[in-house]
């Protein structure tokens, strides 16, 4: 059986309320937003192709923020939109993950 989606990203989005350290604390709502409009805008989206989601708690949130790429299991911490293009670029468009990135 194939993956419905060649990459299937997700994308923590968690606020923990009891002042643990939380993805969201950096920004990772307006990350998340962004990578999925960027994979729109460069026509990536959709079945067979990429696939961006909000995930809850992954429990890596005092690295992050984080996502995990699948079916490749990669994790990234990154903090800024150019990290997240260069994640788009090097690894969703090209197939070759961001080591400096990995967690």
């Amino acid at each position: 059986m194939t993956s419905y989606y060649q990459h299937h990203v997700f994308v923590c989005c968690n606020q923990r309320e009891d002042g643990r350290a939380s993805c969201n604390d950096n920004g990772a709502q307006a990350l998340r937003d962004y990578a999925k409009q960027r994979i729109k805008a460069l026509g990536l989206n959709g079945a067979g192709r990429v696939r961006i989601n909000q995930a809850g708690c992954l429990d890596r949130c005092e690295l992050g923020p984080v996502m995990v790429v699948y079916p490749e299991e990669i994790w990234y911490s990154y903090l800024d939109e150019s990290d997240v293009d260069e994640i788009i670029e090097s690894h969703l468009q090209n197939g070759q993950p961001v080591e400096r990135l990995r967690i």
